[in-house]
């Protein structure tokens, strides 16, 4: 993991895949209407044609980023937490569709901002910059997720896998759940996107593929007291095979990942 945790650092803010159907060992429950009939609210759709996106508006296509916004649904005024935000890309997306009464945290555990530091000083420049001023940045302890007041989301993207790796202290993912419920406000949104593993494999690809079994995830959250809200299979690829490593060459890209939405109840 040390040898790749910068490129994982990046792949936070750029690798992506698409594909039009769930694998079936992750069927889909629900897919966001948004996604289903090509429309997305207006403050999501306003937010992907922000020019202040820059050139990621190109990878849209890609990426599904305004689709599986509408998915998580993301209003207006929101507060978001996006955990290891990579190159900003859900950034930037979040505050533009929050607009200036939302707020979005970008929060990098120490661990991964130590192999990041590129990427964190880039993500600094960003945070309360002219177009990004509802944004800020904070490093810190990978057993913490605090915001300067509850939020309505939490968003992770090709991370959840990591906690429980060395490079991070081998933090039980109990410990991230925990602090992701207490994070949100009643009824908020935790959203979860990661590379798929082979069904059965639990936790034993984290460190060297890269990937986590997503019915794992699902009874991790759960036993966190989050209710399973359902699945987008936008970044869904039945071609992938869960044996290769996310960043081989081979499938680098185009991982089959799952997309999975909890609610803290309330």
């Amino acid at each position: 993991m040390k040898q790749s945790i910068v490129i994982a650092a990046l792949a936070a803010g750029t690798l992506a895949a698409c594909g039009p159907t769930a694998t079936p060992d992750h069927a889909t429950n629900s897919v966001a209407p948004a996604a289903q009939s090509g429309a997305l609210p207006a403050n999501i759709a306003a937010a992907a044609a922000d020019p202040a996106r820059g050139d990621m508006r190109m990878t849209d296509a890609k990426r599904h980023g305004p689709e599986i916004l509408a998915f998580a649904g993301v209003k207006s005024d929101d507060k978001v937490i996006d955990l290891i935000p990579g190159g900003g890309y859900w950034t930037k997306l979040f505050a533009k569709s929050v607009g200036p009464s939302g707020h979005v945290y970008g929060i990098w555990p120490q661990p991964y901002a130590a192999e990041a530091r590129t990427n964190v000083l880039d993500y600094q420049k960003l945070a309360g910059s002219a177009d990004f001023a509802n944004v800020s940045a904070s490093t810190q302890p990978a057993t913490t997720l605090q915001a300067a007041e509850p939020v309505d989301i939490v968003f992770t993207a090709q991370n959840y896998h990591d906690y429980p790796d060395k490079f991070m202290g081998s933090i039980d993912p109990a410990v991230f759940n925990k602090l992701a419920f207490a994070a949100l406000k009643p009824g908020g949104t935790l959203l979860i996107i990661d590379h798929v593993a082979q069904a059965g494999s639990a936790m034993r690809d984290t460190d060297t593929l890269h990937r986590i079994d997503p019915a794992t995830v699902k009874s991790q959250l759960a036993a966190a007291g989050f209710e399973f809200v359902g699945e987008s299979a936008l970044l869904a690829n039945p071609a992938d095979d869960h044996s290769l490593p996310v960043f081989d060459k081979a499938v680098r890209g185009k991982t089959d990942q799952f997309i999975y939405k909890f609610r803290k109840p309330g």
